[in-house]
This record gives C-alpha cells, sequence and structure tokens, in this order.
C-alpha cells in the first residue's frame, strides 16, 4: 500500500509548501515546526491502519466505550534529518518506545553507500514499527537500516514514512524488502539527480533543520 497525502487537497498542502519554498526554508524554527505538522498529520493517517480495542470511560455523568489503540506502535526514526517529524509522531503516539539509527551517506564521482554507524531499538519480535525517515531518495539507507534493525525481530508490519519520494526509491524499496510494509509520503517527485538528490524535493533536511554540517 502506498498513501501519498498530497493527492488530496488539504492544509498540509500548506505546510509542504512552505517546506519547499527556498526563501522560507532560511527560517529554521519554521521549517522545524512544518516538519513536524506534517507528522502529525501523517501520524493521525496512519493511526486508522491500526488495530484497536473498546475500553470504558467513567465520566461524571455515566459510562462511554471507545475504540483506543490495542498496542502502541515501535517508532524508528534515522539521525539527524528526522527529528522534526519524528516528533510530530510522538506528540501522537506519546506512549510508544522509540528507536534511532545513525546513518549517512558517502558519495564519490561513481557510487554512493550508506553507513549505518548507531543502531538502538527495543525488541521489534511482533510489533508494528514505524519507520521515520523525511527524504525517500535512492531508498538504500531505508532498506539497510530495515536490515539492521531486523536483527532485533522480525514486525508484524512496517510502516515507512517520508516527507518526499522520488520514484526510484519506491521501486528500490518493492523490489528490495522482503516483509510486509507500508509506504506513506506527503509527496512522490519526479526524478533523483545525478547526485541522487530528489527533484524537486526541498534540499538538504538536515541541513536546513540545523545548520551545515563539515
Amino acid at each position: 500500500m502506498i498513501f501519498i497525502l498530497n493527492d488530496q487537497d488539504t492544509i498540509a498542502n500548506q505546510f509542504l509548501l512552505q517546506l519547499r519554498d527556498a526563501g522560507m526554508q532560511q527560517d529554521r524554527m519554521r521549517f522545524r515546526k512544518n516538519m513536524e505538522r506534517l507528522g502529525e498529520i501523517m501520524a493521525y493517517e496512519l493511526s486508522k491502519k491500526l488495530t484497536y480495542s473498546s475500553h470504558e470511560a467513567v465520566t461524571p455523568l455515566g459510562k462511554s466505550r471507545i475504540n483506543i489503540l490495542k498496542e502502541q506502535p515501535v517508532m524508528i526514526t534515522i539521525l539527524r534529518a528526522g527529528l522534526p517529524f519524528f516528533q510530530g509522531f510522538m506528540n501522537f503516539f506519546d506512549q510508544a518506545d522509540s528507536g534511532f539509527i545513525g546513518a549517512f551517506r558517502k558519495e564519490d564521482e561513481n557510487h554512493l553507500t550508506i553507513k549505518l554507524e548507531y543502531v538502538a531499538t527495543t525488541s521489534l519480535e511482533g510489533k508494528t514499527v514505524i519507520l521515520i525517515d523525511p527524504m525517500l531518495a535512492t531508498g538504500r539507507s531505508v532498506a539497510d537500516s530495515v536490515s539492521a534493525i531486523l536483527r532485533n525481530g522480525k514486525p508484524y508490519h512496517l510502516h515507512i514514512v517520508s516527507l518526499v519520494a522520488a520514484p526510484e526509491g519506491i521501486a528500490y524499496l518493492k523490489k528490495h524488502l522482503m516483509l510486509p510494509f507500508s509506504l506513506w509520503t506527503c509527496a512522490v517527485d519526479e526524478k533523483l539527480n545525478d547526485q541522487y538528490y530528489i527533484v524537486p524535493g526541498l534540499g538538504d533536511a538536515g541541513d536546513l533543520s540545523y545548520g551545515t554540517k563539515l
């Protein structure tokens, strides 16, 4: 299943437009806040696909039954760019366990490689896992991250969430992920350029959130 948020006309598109706008990107606080807002919206949309059970609430005037989450998901983000987007999910799934992956891209004239240096998660066996990475470009960082977290157990279902996705990355995941997964993204863009960046994309989400790195 692939869910694309901007297939619908909603207020979410305003936040996505501001993320893309090169002028507005100079305001780091606004950039991070818009990532967080879109994380909240995506968390709400994704929550519709989770499992619920009935519970009773006792009010001052009586009783009411309502369906709530049967089990909290485990949320994992790829550092550092994913942190503001991840915070939006945390605002909604505020009792969920969390995991973190340190990954970076290393490139030369002919090759792009993904390096994983840090993986920390709880047990994922039989759990619903939400993997949060704002930019789904080649798909390799997500695929490598999935391989790494599977050492901590096989999830019941994996939800992969991005702000922006490239068709090449989507195709790569469909070909290389050997477990059930759903893909959630705010937008599917045109393509990757020669440097493996998404076009039109929005730039380097980590740098725009926190400043350029050496």
